[in-house]
């Protein structure tokens, strides 16, 4: 090995190590829960380990289940191929796997749209839920993940609220028969956006008052945004159904930023959460390393008991 990439794969171990308290990484090879179930339910996405899993789809769910993960998250789900959600849903249930989130997306996520009232965007939200129905059978989906789009900063607050919430009654009507709940994300990805807040997104849910209307409870997203996660949690808990995961600043794994994962973690268990925890971040180092630092790291944090 030349000397410059010997340093440079020390560095890496170093880094990896790091990101797990200073365990090593050999250490948490032969730890005992290595492969077991973690005490909270955390799904992985596609290609967070597809240096040890391979660019295949099936070999990747693979490797989750035997490192001890439960579930799986697809925000781009309903934009794949329906032979590749069938693939998807088999192997799910022969892992014994659940399906977390994808997101329902027809073109106006990102942009101004439910805030309007125009009925160009609730007709093409309402046939966007349509699809993502019958996506949700083919993988046995209870969830998916929905951004009502951009401020229209020509209305009065109360006035764009009002809309989205006549949206998402539509859109409830649509995945109520299905036992499918759509998820309300508030983002911190930037200031246009319409839904930021858990309280705002608590009142929405309220208002259109339908189980298939809850809160994604994003704690990268809410440490930006508000910050007194558990208090803030607590208060909306009642419609919160699902969760997702990512350390600030840098929106890695667990113990490469601020938050107090395991203490956050403990928190959720002890309130009974059965849910899905969706790990949606990146891998703070590349390559396989990385991959192994990213498992050691939910480990740590995981063992709260």
């Amino acid at each position: 090995m030349q000397r410059r990439n010997f340093i440079k794969n020390l560095s890496l171990g170093g880094a990896a190590a790091s990101l797990v308290g200073g365990s090593s990484l050999a250490a948490y090879a032969n730890e005992s829960r290595a492969g077991q179930p973690f005490n909270l339910d955390y799904a992985p996405h596609f290609g967070m380990f597809k240096n040890h899993g391979g660019d295949g789809l099936v070999d990747q769910l693979k490797f989750m289940a035997d490192q001890g993960f439960r579930s799986l998250e697809d925000n781009g789900l309903l934009g794949r191929p329906v032979e590749d959600q069938n693939l998807i849903g088999r192997t799910l249930e022969q892992l014994g796997m659940r399906m977390g989130v994808f997101v329902v997306d027809g073109g106006d996520n990102w942009k101004v749209s439910l805030t309007t009232g125009k009925q160009e965007f609730i007709d093409n939200f309402v046939n966007t839920c349509k699809k993502s129905v019958e996506a949700a059978k083919r993988v046995n989906a209870k969830w998916a993940t929905v951004v009502p789009g951009y401020f229209e900063r020509k209305l009065p607050i109360g006035i764009q609220t009002g809309h989205v919430i006549e949206a998402l009654k539509r859109g409830a009507e649509v995945f109520e028969p299905h036992g499918l709940a759509m998820v309300l994300e508030p983002l911190s990805d930037n200031p246009d956006l319409f839904l930021r807040f858990s309280d705002q997104s608590y009142a929405i849910c309220k208002a259109v008052d339908s189980p298939s209307c809850k809160i994604l409870y994003d704690i990268y997203h809410m440490q930006r945004n508000e910050g007194n996660l558990i208090a803030m949690m607590d208060l909306a808990w009642d419609e919160i159904a699902y969760i997702q995961i990512g350390d600030n600043p840098g929106r890695k794994e667990p113990g490469t930023g601020e938050i107090n994962y395991l203490n956050v973690f403990k928190h959720i268990d002890a309130k009974g959460f059965k849910g899905i925890c969706g790990m949606e971040h990146g891998n703070a180092l590349p390559g396989k390393e990385g991959e192994t630092a990213l498992i050691a790291a939910y480990r740590k944090a995981d063992g709260f008991k």
